[in-house]
């Protein structure tokens, strides 16, 4: 799975991140192509958006940590009212991780597994596109539980 996320392109991993909060009943689009001034995804627990918290999201598809800098400018953009989610497929330095302890605002940090986890989770809610993009098959194995 993880060679999968590893090969997909990072435009497409932001709608994958979207899709994935779409499955989870949140509404959610990423922003306009472009500068996005480090918001990629936009999501509203309700189709209007009126409702809190807005969550704003990052996706850094990379293979190297993203330190407190890079998280910093994130952080920045988080108001009163909203939550962060921050994708990064390269994870995280032990300085970001501590950034985001300290920080008044709430913020969620999903490194590549993180995000598999919960595509996973979601996976049978995801649209067929998306599906496609990963494409996964159920497979039943035979425990000794009863």
């Amino acid at each position: 799975m993880s060679d999968i996320i590893a090969n997909i392109d990072p435009r497409d991993l932001e709608e994958l991140v979207a899709a994935v909060l779409r499955a989870m009943d949140y509404t959610a689009q990423t922003t306009a192509k472009g500068p996005d001034y480090g918001v990629d995804v936009i999501a509203h627990p309700d189709a209007l958006g009126f409702e809190e918290p807005q969550i704003k999201v990052q996706v850094k598809h990379t293979t190297s940590a993203v330190g407190n800098q890079a998280l910093g400018r994130f952080l920045g953009t988080i108001n009163e009212g909203e939550k962060g989610l921050y994708v990064s497929t390269g994870g995280y330095t032990t300085p970001a991780r501590r950034e985001v302890r300290n920080h008044s605002r709430t913020v969620t940090l999903r490194d590549r597994d993180g995000f598999i986890e919960l595509l996973l989770e979601h996976y049978p809610d995801l649209d067929q596109e998306y599906k496609a993009m990963v494409p996964l098959k159920r497979v039943y194995v035979p425990t000794e539980e009863g």
